[in-house]
């Protein structure tokens, strides 16, 4: 049994829903989270103030989030598969426009390795930055970008903190995000670039819905409530379809928030039956989480892992003549997504 169902008997747990009263007073890890990624989004901006002259990249394409331009992205850790293994569509002696190369064309071209950056890729001179699927969940492309994601981060994953306790929030917050970042190495095009806090902002969403369904007659409108919760999936997804976002952070996220949030997130159940379902629910989800993380990655490390789901890609993608059809690499001069 959890804490919460050894300290109080369950009309006290009842009453304290209602009144508002959660596990926790304050959330502890969101401020703490979020003044980590302002001080790597200022760190980004410092460092594409040497490399270009700017904090901000107007050339060789403007980044319309206000931030770093795409080899920049690169250098500091953004979900880039050419950088995390061997690609034959990206091989490592592809190069890419140098960090301070403002030309468009890119006319200062620098190896693979160097523009990925971190020491380059050993001895063997093979992409090994496996830590790109945890590092860019801290990162951000833009001011526009980490304003908006920072704000949803206070008041949403505030508020999911202070219901689960913080060593829960902890696994679920970052379940959701490295899973974000798993879906899209495997299924989004290759030369697209991808960092933020996203897909950890949409296990925090996640994190509504396990509480609605499992909570549904203890809530005053829980049919109103659900209605807005598939609106603000619906947008949510949406938005993903916008050019430069990346819808698998924001599916996965949700995914894996689903699951992680079934197994964590405390329930009061007022009948045993209740109780039953619940666990068995929880009993599905612990090796369902397992399995997702180890068939992705082990597929993710293939020769071509989108093979095994062709029209995955579409997921992040509507077919234009713009981007190919979704077809190709997607490998474009500052090509980033968040």
């Amino acid at each position: 049994m959890r804490g919460d169902e050894l300290r109080y008997p369950i009309e006290q747990r009842i009453e304290n829903r209602r009144m508002g009263v959660m596990r926790q007073r304050w959330p502890i890890l969101v401020p703490i989270l979020t003044i980590a990624m302002i001080g790597a989004f200022i760190w980004e901006l410092v460092l594409n103030a040497h490399f270009q002259g700017t904090a901000i990249s107007f050339h060789p394409t403007v980044n319309y989030m206000l931030g770093p331009g795409g080899s920049t992205l690169i250098n500091v850790g953004a979900r880039y598969v050419p950088c995390m293994k061997d690609s034959p569509q990206i091989p490592p002696t592809t190069q890419l426009a140098c960090m301070n190369d403002t030309a468009n064309p890119a006319d200062i071209l620098c190896p693979l390795a160097t523009v990925c950056g971190f020491g380059g890729f050993g001895a063997d001179d093979v992409p090994n930055q496996w830590f790109r699927f945890i590092l860019p969940v801290f990162l951000h492309v833009g001011i526009v970008h980490i304003l908006l994601n920072m704000v949803a981060q206070a008041f949403l994953c505030s508020y999911v903190e202070r219901q689960v306790g913080s060593t829960a929030f902890l696994i679920i917050y970052f379940a959701s995000g490295i899973f974000g970042n798993v879906l899209g190495g495997n299924f989004a095009l290759i030369g697209l670039t991808s960092m933020g806090a996203s897909g950890a902002i949409f296990g925090c969403v996640a994190a509504q819905w396990v509480d609605l369904l499992t909570h549904w007659g203890l809530e005053d409108h829980p049919g109103r409530n659900l209605v807005l919760l598939i609106i603000e999936l619906i947008v949510g997804v949406g938005l993903g379809y916008i050019p430069g976002v990346d819808n698998f952070a924001h599916l996965g996220g949700f995914l894996m928030g689903l699951l992680t949030c079934i197994v964590l997130f405390p329930v009061i159940s007022r009948t045993r039956r209740h109780m039953i379902i619940v666990w068995i629910f929880r009993i599905i989800a612990i090796p369902l989480i397992i399995v997702l993380f180890v068939v992705l990655i082990r597929n993710f490390y293939t020769a071509d892992p989108a093979a095994s789901c062709p029209w995955c890609r579409y997921l992040s993608c509507i077919p234009t003549s713009a981007n190919n059809y979704c077809q190709g690499t997607g490998l474009t001069t500052g090509n980033t997504a968040f």
